[in-house]
């Protein structure tokens, strides 16, 4: 995607994770828009950036801020609590593909590390809310950081992993600062190489790539129409899924298999 005059709206723009990709996203280039629940929590956001007013659990309230955009960046999250999780996470994705009525969009989703573990509520529920996004037919690069700003000072070479293997509930499971998170979200929208693939992402001791376009082509894609991510274990039938998932899989284009 080319980045002028693109439109990226970034929900959870006030967030820890999306004041960075706001703020990344107009150094790259793009047209912001910020979608926010209240506009007294965006005052930090930089001025370049359109605000926007809606509310995740309310789908109406989402339509002003899907109109017209090119590419939509998921940074928002909850707690770990599967009613949490359920109701602003995975229903912030169903919501906003919802309201885009079938229209493209290029699609960056931020997830976790471990959200294929088995047997872990609040996981299963990050985990439906890729799958939505997978079964929506738009473009999209599904992201699973580490643990938050974990990192060493001198730990910033980014590295993209696939597979969702380490699963201990730790900071073992790989470490990232969260202004890389951002990075890595928006770089994935003009990268081709990045297109339809889920990655868990980490960093190691070393710089920082000034490119990842080569880190994004090593990585496997996704299987046309498949709902799990190309290394993905642990896969859940659509028929053992909650009936609330099942409904929204069928209204935003998946086909339960």
């Amino acid at each position: 995607m080319n980045q002028t005059n693109a439109v990226v709206l970034v929900v959870g723009a006030t967030g820890s994770i999306g004041r960075h990709a706001v703020r990344e996203a107009l150094h790259q280039g793009y047209r912001v828009r910020a979608l926010v629940r209240d506009i007294g929590r965006a005052s930090s956001l930089p001025k370049q950036a359109e605000l926007v007013v809606g509310d995740l659990t309310i789908p109406d309230t989402l339509v002003a801020a899907v109109d017209a955009v090119d590419a939509i960046v998921f940074t928002h999250g909850s707690t770990t609590r599967e009613a949490d999780v359920r109701d602003i996470d995975y229903a912030g994705v169903a919501n906003v593909l919802l309201a885009l009525r079938g229209r493209p969009a290029r699609i960056a989703l931020m997830t976790a590390v471990g959200t294929t573990r088995p047997g872990v509520p609040y996981a299963a529920w990050k985990r439906r809310g890729e799958r939505l996004v997978r079964a929506s037919g738009n473009d999209y690069t599904i992201v699973r950081p580490g643990w938050f700003d974990y990192n060493d000072a001198d730990q910033r070479r980014v590295v993209l992993r696939q597979g969702d293997t380490a699963q201990s509930g730790t900071p073992a499971d790989g470490v990232i600062a969260r202004d890389q998170i951002a990075r890595v979200l928006i770089d994935s929208l003009s990268a081709d190489a990045a297109n339809r693939r889920t990655l868990e992402l980490a960093v190691e001791t070393g710089a920082e790539q000034d490119d990842l376009t080569p880190d994004f082509a090593a990585l496997r894609p996704d299987i046309p129409g498949a709902l799990d991510g190309v290394a993905d274990g642990n896969i859940t039938p659509v028929r053992s899924e909650p009936r609330r998932f099942q409904e929204d899989l069928a209204r935003i284009g998946g086909e339960p298999h």
